[in-house]
């Protein structure tokens, strides 16, 4: 496992493969923002490998909505405008969170209109290898080249590109939603506080970030 990527709970992936999605502690009033509306962004491909998805931001309501927050925030850079609340009980979202990658996988495929259009890929193993990291870049690029955004169950403390980290014990649960350097670097659009709204880090990074869980995708 890098270094920099720091879990100060053991994770298994007999424990810990498909659980997720509550922040543990209590919700800051950061956390409970009313819905702040993002800049669109370029979402046409630029020369360097870069694309990015415009986002209709919106902050999670609450400490355990992340998944349907996520969910909603991914949908949105297909013009899609969904309760969270719709959302969170199709997803059978308690105050423990959202069980599984799997329970959002099916939401986005209605709500995109496709059965196929999303995936369950699930990273196993305590942290990611060269093959599942390589796998994950493919299916970033892949996913918002279609114009879709990812959405993927993380757990443990990473570090984005600029120096902040993000530290998320419990589990919680992030959109996906651009890519640059031909997916060397991922663009986050994370729910949990409107001040970091978004962010980029390296596919290593948010490969590790996964690792016991799982990522819904194109």
């Amino acid at each position: 496992m890098r270094t920099d990527l720091i879990r100060k709970t053991a994770l298994t992936a007999a424990g810990l493969a498909f659980t997720g999605g509550a922040i543990v502690g209590p919700i800051t009033a950061a956390y409970a923002a009313e819905a702040k509306p993002a800049s669109q962004t370029q979402s046409d491909r630029k020369p360097s490998g870069e694309r990015q998805l415009g986002v209709r931001y919106e902050a999670q309501p609450n400490f355990y909505y992340c998944g349907p927050a996520a969910t909603r925030n991914a949908l949105s850079v297909q013009g899609k405008d969904i309760s969270v609340d719709a959302m969170a009980k199709e997803m059978g979202t308690t105050e423990a969170g959202t069980n599984s990658i799997n329970d959002i996988t099916p939401v986005l495929n209605k709500e995109t209109g496709k059965n196929d259009a999303y995936r369950s890929v699930e990273i196993s193993t305590p942290a990611a290898d060269a093959k599942q990291t390589d796998k994950l870049r493919a299916d970033i690029v892949k996913t918002v080249d279609d114009g879709r955004a990812v959405v993927a169950n993380i757990a443990g403390t990473s570090t984005d590109t600029d120096g902040t980290t993000h530290s998320y014990e419990g589990g919680h649960y992030i959109s996906v939603v651009g890519y640059r350097d031909g997916g060397e670097t991922v663009k986050i659009a994370d729910s949990a506080n409107p001040n970091t709204a978004s962010y980029w880090i390296t596919v290593e990074h948010l490969a590790d970030w996964i690792a016991t869980r799982g990522y819904a995708t194109s």
